[in-house]
This record gives structure tokens, sequence and C-alpha cells, in this order.
């Protein structure tokens, strides 16, 4: 990855709302210089009216974004980064609880921030590339 590729991930326990998803957007806009590529699936928060007004009020000229069909999982470069989070960078981890698997999903998204390759993989995977 580039100086100013970087890989984000948030993990939540309850469906987040569309002003969560907004104000992670103002929050990576804060942070990272220049157009974003954000890869989305088809989920509906990611078509609400909150976000396509955010997106019309401005954001879409910093924002570029890719969206996946929700019946196509093969087709998001997301589902490939899951599958190599659970099946290696956490396989046979036994957690005591939801905090220490908390711990243990960040160190592993870590370890992938240092791994571009995997990441670039699953996109070309995806077909975007």
């Amino acid at each position: 990855m580039g100086l100013h590729e970087r890989l984000y991930f948030q993990v939540h326990e309850a469906a987040i709302s569309s002003a969560e998803v907004i104000r992670f957007l103002d929050h990576l806009r804060r942070h990272i210089p220049g157009k974003l590529l954000i890869l989305w699936d088809g989920a509906p928060i990611h078509r609400s009216k909150a976000i396509r007004r955010y997106l019309s009020d401005g954001a879409a000229d910093w924002i570029h974004l890719e969206r996946f069909p929700g019946y196509a999982p093969e087709l998001d470069p997301e589902e490939g980064i899951w599958r190599h989070l659970k099946h290696v960078e956490m396989r046979n981890l036994c957690c005591q609880d939801l905090q220490e698997t908390r711990g243990e999903l960040r160190a592993a998204c870590q370890r992938l921030r240092q791994k571009p390759h995997i990441i670039r993989s699953c996109i070309r995977h995806s077909g975007l590339v």
C-alpha cells in the first residue's frame, strides 16, 4: 500500500445507524488527505436517505464509492479480508470473553495492515483491478 492507502475496520456488536456511518466517513476525511475509495456491500444502511443526502451535499467530491451487490459475496473484497482474519490471523484462537476477542481482532487487523499484498489480492480477486 502506498503512503495514503490504509485499511480501516470498525466492529460493532449491534446494527449501526446512518449517523454513525457519516461520523466514520467524516473521521476518515479528517485523517486521510485526498479522495477516498470506499468499498461497500449492498447493505440497506449504505443506501439510506441520510447517506444519499450526505453524498449529494458535497461528500461525493472526495469519496468514490464502489458498491457490491449483497447477493454476490464473492465480488466483495471484504469477504476475503474476513476469511483471512478468521482462518489465518485468528486461527486456533480461544478467548475468555468479548473484551479479549475485541483486543485479538484489533491485533489481527494491525498485523494484516502490515501485509498489503494480501489486501491487494482480495481486491484483485473481486475483479476491481
